[in-house]
């Protein structure tokens, strides 16, 4: 075999996950936007780097810009190898890419292989890996999908967990986007991913499952947060049976103030997030609620805001959007204790 083997993603794909390494050559700003999943970024040219080469070749000429460009590329690999690779032995076997599996990605793949490692560089590069996510996701994926839709505050999120604690098959599209999927949403100290790498993560997700077995997922809207849900994933879903969970208005609220409880300690930034409800409820409601935050009456304002404002906007969509809910079988929990939601958990996997 000779070295770098250069990789088309389709075969790639098929052994994506045997790789002892998978190396993006970008820069970190690229690595940053969306990535392979497990990649690890090793830039040939950090973001500054690649400015100045590109500045050169516009405005000198492109012997000019590779001469300098090859230097840099040079030491970044060299570092690469002297902090993060002296200690591979000679079957250790890496997968290199960049944007279009192109100079970048060829050098560092050049240098590793002539050291002796058997390398192999991503034909296409990065592109030809989103090309293929993009493709995967504009078809309905061939699995049979379980919704789990209940009010907020019945813990479909943790029946999630618990789910997938016990082996089942869960897309948890919350957990992939990093927000809780409300105007109340956002995680604290947690940035949403972009939407590439949300739709990365998806097509990660579901190309590990089995097709005979159900994969359980939340009565999700087409949006989480600022990312949006591929169309045919979400209509996939909203054609899918139904699980409706049930839990008491008290302990919808108790799981709540578990849940937001970064709230309790800023008032302020929940103070904010209220003022995204003024369109629908009006300033006075609004500076009322404000106020019960600001006054520390966090489980009255929870249980307000679930009567006035969740409830009802649940009930006009759940419905028209899930077109299997009224033939959706019934999850009822009388507490919100771990116990409870394993006994639901496996309550679920037995059937």
């Amino acid at each position: 075999m000779k070295y770098p083997e250069i990789l088309s993603f389709d075969d790639v794909l098929a052994q994506l996950d045997s790789f002892d390494a998978i190396i993006d050559a970008r820069t970190p700003a690229e690595f940053a936007l969306d990535h392979l999943p497990g990649a690890i970024n090793c830039p040939v040219l950090d973001d500054a780097q690649r400015i100045q080469v590109g500045t050169l070749y516009k405005q000198i000429n492109a012997f000019e810009a590779k001469k300098i460009g090859a230097a840099m590329v040079a030491k970044n690999i060299g570092h690469h190898i002297e902090t993060l690779w002296l200690d591979k032995p000679r079957e250790w076997r890496p997968l290199i890419y960049c944007w279009r599996g192109g100079n970048r990605s060829g050098s560092m793949a050049h240098i590793m292989a002539k050291i002796g490692w058997p390398v192999a560089q991503l034909e296409g590069g990065y592109k030809a890996f989103r090309n293929h996510v993009n493709l995967a996701l504009e078809v309905a994926p061939p699995l049979s999908f379980k919704v789990i839709c209940g009010t907020t505050g019945v813990g479909k999120s943790r029946l999630l967990e618990v789910l997938h604690a016990n082996g089942a098959q869960v897309l948890d599209l919350e957990k992939l986007a990093a927000h809780r999927g409300s105007v109340l949403g956002k995680l604290p100290s947690q940035p949403q991913p972009t939407q590439k790498a949300f739709e990365t993560a998806i097509w990660d997700t579901l190309r590990r499952f089995d097709p005979a077995l159900p994969v359980f997922v939340e009565s999700e809207s087409k949006k989480v947060g600022q990312l949006r849900v591929p169309a045919e994933l979400m209509s996939t879903m909203r054609n899918s049976p139904c699980i409706s969970m049930m839990l008491s208005r008290p302990n919808r609220v108790r799981l709540l103030m578990e849940d937001y409880l970064h709230f309790a300690a800023d008032t302020a930034l929940l103070n904010t997030q209220l003022d995204f409800l003024a369109l629908l409820h009006g300033k006075e409601k609004i500076q009322r609620w404000q106020a019960m935050a600001s006054q520390g009456e966090l489980a009255a304002l929870v249980d307000e805001l679930l009567v006035d404002h969740y409830d009802p906007a649940y009930l006009r969509s759940i419905d028209r959007n899930f077109l299997q809910f009224k033939q959706a079988e019934l999850l009822e929990l009388d507490d919100i204790s771990a116990d409870a939601f394993a006994q639901a958990a496996r309550q679920l996997q037995s059937r």
